[in-house]
């Protein structure tokens, strides 16, 4: 059965400002018609971004009076570390303020100048803290990311061969580490397929290569190789995030996405040395691992 209305009852309204067409000429050429320099409060439909833009559920507005507010080891570190190992199965995870703090442990601690990092499409942020430490961001979409009028299922996937090509180029060696963005959505939050993220895997695991997923868009990832990938018509969202994960060696992940907050990510990994660097750099710059730059709550 399919319903025809939204599934949820609407408890709470927020008043929006209403400008008019003059209003918003005046407002938009102070703000030198950069969108980013505009208040909110001059805003009625902001589709700047995705990103922690969602209305939370009932049950997150009553679990903020829930939250625990301990400095280490709190009641709410233990449920988001056993949330994001039952999902993910990563060996160590620590809480970020949000994905691009996790991107910034990420390239500051494995990577030095002139190394490279491909991906099927880096994320902004994710370029700009690879860029930032004077690695190289190479983005290898699939040929099918650049045909707008494609009717291919998984255009978000790597170039398999152009991945082949460029370690042979650069040398694995120079490639601390492979991303796959999921989805990728410098590629128009195009899905990547479960075939894909295999492959890739194959190639690296070949070359000891790590592979990291940028896990923002996980769960529309999953539905899509639900939806549309052979063999995966039954599986679970779960069954089938995971699987993907497993693949991997590594997340970045900003909960702003698919996790349906308004702040906040985390950074994992299966490997114990490079779990000590990130601890470290925690501390130092987010917080302690357990809140890692976040409230309790």
């Amino acid at each position: 059965m399919r319903t025809i209305i939204e599934p949820f009852r609407i408890k709470m309204t927020e008043a929006l400002p209403i400008t008019t067409r003059s209003e918003r000429e005046v407002l938009l050429a102070r703000a030198f018609n950069n969108v980013f320099l505009l208040d909110a409060d001059h805003v009625t439909i902001d589709l700047l971004t995705d990103s922690g833009t969602g209305a939370m559920s009932d049950r997150q507005w009553a679990a903020l009076m829930l939250g625990d507010e301990s400095y280490a080891g709190s009641r709410s570190w233990r449920r988001f570390e056993r949330t994001v190992r039952e999902i993910t199965g990563f060996k160590h995870i620590f809480p970020t303020h949000q994905g691009r703090a996790a991107e910034r442990i990420l390239a500051a601690t494995r990577l030095k100048k002139g190394n490279v990092v491909p991906n099927n499409g880096h994320f902004d942020t994710t370029r700009a803290n690879i860029e930032y430490v004077g690695a190289v961001a190479t983005d290898l979409p699939s040929a099918e990311a650049r045909d707008l009028h494609s009717e291919k299922r998984f255009k978000g996937n790597m170039d398999l061969a152009r991945l082949e090509q460029l370690i042979e180029v650069e040398g694995a060696g120079n490639i601390p580490f492979c991303m796959l963005t999921v989805t990728n959505n410098t590629g128009g939050g195009q899905p990547v397929s479960m075939e894909n993220v295999r492959s890739v895997k194959d190639i690296l695991e070949k070359r000891n290569i790590p592979l990291i997923i940028d896990a923002c868009r996980f769960a529309e990832n999953a539905f899509f190789i639900k939806e549309r990938e052979q063999g995966f018509a039954d599986r679970s969202l779960l069954e089938i995030a995971r699987e993907m994960f497993s693949f991997a060696d590594g997340a970045t992940m900003s909960a702003k996405k698919d996790g349906l907050a308004n702040i906040g990510g985390f950074l994992a990994c299966n490997n114990d040395s490079w779990a000590d660097d990130f601890r470290n750099l925690l501390i130092l710059t987010e917080g302690f691992p357990t809140y890692g730059g976040l409230a309790g709550r």
